[in-house]
């Protein structure tokens, strides 16, 4: 029974080499990343998760997958409650909801 050899990921082989934002705004882009998160979502929010995959790819030649999407999302999210406080758009949504 021949050993199979385990070879990095694309991702841990192809990382940014430039500063990533001071913020964390940006998200992670494309690292290896340690921790997970299970997040549920309805099929609506899924299906406009997607289009808007492909509507940057499509429209803004930027080939992404859904999670990098979310995790730029989550970093754009975290910087605007950073400096806007109360005033972020994730609080009023919050507590609208």
């Amino acid at each position: 029974m021949p050993r199979r050899v385990k070879l990095p990921g694309t991702d841990a082989l192809i990382r940014r080499t430039d500063a990533a934002d001071a913020d964390g705004a940006a998200g992670s882009g494309r690292v290896r990343h340690e921790e997970k998160i299970t997040v549920y979502v309805t099929s609506d929010e899924l299906i406009a998760l997607e289009q808007a995959r492909l509507l940057l790819r499509a429209e803004h030649g930027v080939a992404v997958d859904r999670g990098r999407i979310v995790r730029t999302a989550i970093g754009l999210a975290v910087a605007d409650l950073a400096a806007r406080g109360s005033e972020s758009e994730l609080v009023r949504r919050l507590e609208a909801s």
